[in-house]
């Protein structure tokens, strides 16, 4: 893929990219609302507007250096995290993963949308925007089922980690929240060793396969 092709697919994937990441932190703070800590709420931080979630290295840098790196074949990034009092949930343990699931399930919600999209480019009659909105809608389908399956393995600070402490006893919650500051650097590990690429990618490609299925795509 040559540079000029590189640049074009980085701008048709920068719309889902942000979106996906910012969706995904309004949801935290949506449901943390709903459970009874107004923390993301009162910082403005429930909304819709990808300039309150973004940032500099990780929802842009991050992700662009990437595409350029992997050709376009590959993309991660974060926004900054919503804040969440979970002692201000009316039952902490139990509402955490609501609130941890928020995130990924957003992501899973995106990712059915853009696929309606494709369904509906594929369908209407090719025009000069049916191309790049396919682009567009299939790396949406594809940014938001990787930023999900990431999310969800149990590795606290990820939303993985936090509901598996939410599911477990007390005692041995207590114990494996204690991971969470070592997280970030096992999670780097995973990555550089590409365990975690093994993980992820046959996790997408089922969930992919099953969303273009509902819509009736190849």
């Amino acid at each position: 893929m040559d540079l000029q092709s590189i640049i074009q697919t980085i701008a048709l994937l920068a719309i889902p990219m942000v979106f996906a990441i910012t969706l995904h932190e309004a949801a935290h703070g949506y449901a943390a609302k709903q459970f009874g800590d107004y923390t993301a709420y009162q910082a403005g931080r429930i909304s819709l507007n990808p300039l309150n979630h973004v940032d500099l290295i990780g929802t842009i840098l991050v992700p662009v250096g990437l595409l350029i790196m992997t050709a376009g074949q590959f993309v991660f990034g974060w926004a900054k995290p919503v804040p969440v009092n979970f002692s201000q949930l009316r039952n902490p343990k139990r509402d955490m993963l609501w609130v941890a699931a928020a995130g990924p399930g957003a992501n899973l919600a995106m990712a059915l949308a853009w696929g309606f999209i494709l369904k509906v480019a594929l369908v209407f009659p090719a025009n000069y925007f049916s191309y790049p909105v396919q682009v567009m809608a299939q790396g949406g389908v594809l940014i938001n089922l990787a930023l999900m399956t990431l999310n969800l393995i149990p590795i606290p600070p990820l939303d993985g980690g936090r509901i598996a402490v939410s599911l477990l006893p007390n005692r041995l919650a207590y114990r494996f929240a204690m991971i969470e500051p070592y997280g970030l650097i096992i999670i780097v590990a995973l990555l550089a060793t590409r365990v975690l690429s093994g993980v992820i990618g046959p996790v997408v490609a089922v969930f992919r396969d099953l969303i273009y299925a509902v819509f009736g795509l190849s």
